[in-house]
């Protein structure tokens, strides 16, 4: 019989952590399924080519169409393979603010206030600059300075500080507030994603399973307990056995998803798909939390900028081969290279909006082909109001979930989105930025409600940070108690950014990768208990 101790469902951030934790000292047998593949090549490890791979063999996933967005579909792309979003990412290495989690405990979510978290943020961490009250050194996810940031992006955080905006060198230390270039998940100039991170240290050890191509099917359960999974690896099905238990790590779409379509969810919506109803759970695929973000974009004559010109794609040409030689130089850019977090409404007890600044003009998620060169300004409402659902298309595994994010539902969003645009533009246009001269993209009266208004909702959509779907929570409405195990059925832990009961105010890759340590603890706990 193909059986393990623990069986780990996704190899993405929190799935790579968790089942790496079980298996690295040998104790356990951990099977890991991953739908994808392995994401061993140079296009994934090498940072500049990041655009190029997001909309390649990954989820595409489409939206239904937003009423908050004058009905238009959005696009929600995941990462599929090992390392999951976090090989596709722009490896932006920020954990969320404090106060985000200090609101989980005070919403009954007890262990989980930042003094809880912190220090499975730092055991997961090596940081270049080592370790301090806020940093690990040692941990298996290596976090690193950028080598060779844009001068744009240096004068974005120039700008900033001209408007008497703080200038900050970390976002992850006692402050989060404040302007400056970002931290990455790279290592020695290359990715280093989750997989990177914990999984492929482990390779070839006799206790530890990699089982890419798997498509997980549903659970399996038997007497109110998860006993095991059915997968299909081309055309063949199987079951995989879990004697202790199995740990559902497959993302805010991808874990809703494979609970109902294990009988485990909204029990009406599960039989009008013509699933047995196992548990009938109307949390499971609800809560859905995202960013909603307004990309402010402007056009330079100046090459200084990434661009497509024949002046650009010789740089980028010479930066390849640099890249190749040396793991040096603008190829190992995020993009995503500077930004910063403020507060725009006066009651927020924390910075409300997030900035990410890109020395290179983006449409629609870079799917479409600008030419020129210039800078785009990402601004995110952190902690949005609107609350939106997943759920089935149909009963078959292999299709898409129905992703409504609901985005803009709430009008607080708007105020918010509305304050951080405005924000964005008074940057722009403050030196040294205002010296590139830059041309609005998309030009607007920034001071008129309804005409900004409009623009957003013709233009904003996620910054891919969808959470919530699982949630975690101390009441029995709740998907997971506060040890990440499932209400209603044995066997069975969640761990990804589903759980999150609250988006926090920033980035999920740090967080997922803190919930798949704190679970292995969880379940490590419970068989020693």
């Amino acid at each position: 019989m193909d059986s393990f101790d623990y069986v780990v469902i996704g190899g993405g951030s929190a799935g790579s952590a968790v089942s790496g934790r079980l298996a690295e000292d040998g104790r356990r047998t951990v099977c890991l399924l991953e739908a994808g593949g392995t994401n061993d090549n140079f296009l994934i490890k090498t940072p500049g080519f990041m655009p190029f791979i997001r909309n390649s063999s990954n989820y595409k996933y489409d939206t239904v169409p937003q009423k908050g967005l004058n009905g238009r579909i959005g696009y929600q792309p995941r990462g599929r393979g090992l390392g999951g979003s976090s090989a596709i990412n722009a490896m932006v290495y920020i954990r969320g603010n404090a106060w985000d989690y200090d609101n989980w405990a005070a919403l009954g979510c007890d262990g989980w206030a930042y003094d809880d978290v912190l220090p499975y943020f730092k055991k997961a961490e090596d940081n270049v600059r080592g370790g301090n009250d806020y940093h690990g050194s040692g941990g298996p996810l290596r976090v690193s300075d950028q080598g060779s940031p844009n001068p744009t992006s240096r004068a974005f955080v120039e700008s900033a500080a001209s408007l008497q905006l703080p200038t900050t060198t970390d976002f992850n230390g006692e402050k989060q507030s404040g302007f400056g270039l970002y931290q990455v998940t790279q290592k020695d100039g290359e990715r280093w994603s989750a997989a990177r991170a914990y999984v492929e240290p482990l390779r070839g050890k006799s206790n530890f399973d990699i089982r890419t191509g798997s498509l997980v099917e549903r659970l399996v359960i038997e007497d109110g307990r998860v006993t095991g999974v059915a997968i299909r690896r081309g055309n063949k099905a199987e079951i995989v056995h879990a004697r202790h238990g199995v740990i559902l790590s497959a993302g805010a779409f991808n874990s809703p998803q494979i609970l109902m379509l294990s009988g485990i969810g909204p029990g009406a919506h599960l039989q009008e798909q013509g699933i047995a109803v196992t548990l009938d759970k109307p949390a499971v695929g609800s809560d859905l939390q995202d960013h909603i973000d307004y990309v402010s974009g402007w056009e330079t004559k100046s090459r200084e900028p990434f661009g497509n010109s024949l002046e650009g794609t010789l740089r980028m040409v010479k930066a390849i081969i640099e890249h190749r030689r040396k793991r040096t130089g603008i190829m190992t850019t995020c993009f995503a290279e500077a930004g910063g977090f403020w507060t725009v409404m006066p009651d927020a007890p924390a910075p409300d909006v997030q900035w990410h600044f890109v020395p290179a003009v983006l449409e629609d998620h870079g799917r479409e082909n600008v030419g020129g060169h210039g800078f785009s300004l990402h601004a995110c409402v952190l902690r949005p109001e609107s609350r939106g659902t997943v759920r089935l298309n149909s009963a078959n595994p292999a299709d898409a979930p129905r992703i409504d994010p609901n985005f803009l539902d709430d009008e607080r969003d708007m105020a918010v989105l509305r304050g951080g645009v405005r924000l964005s533009h008074r940057i722009a246009e403050a030196p040294p930025l205002s010296d590139y001269d830059p041309q609005d993209r998309h030009p607007v009266d920034i001071n008129d409600d309804a005409a900004l208004d409009e623009l957003i909702r013709n233009r904003a959509d996620t910054v891919y940070h969808p959470v919530g779907t699982c949630r975690m929570g101390g009441d029995d409405d709740s998907v997971v108690d506060n040890t990440l195990k499932a209400r209603g059925v044995d066997g069975l832990w969640i761990a990804d950014a589903s759980i999150m009961p609250r988006l926090v105010s920033g980035n999920t890759n740090a967080p997922s990768i803190m919930i798949g340590e704190r679970c292995a603890d969880f379940v490590k706990a419970e068989a020693s208990g």
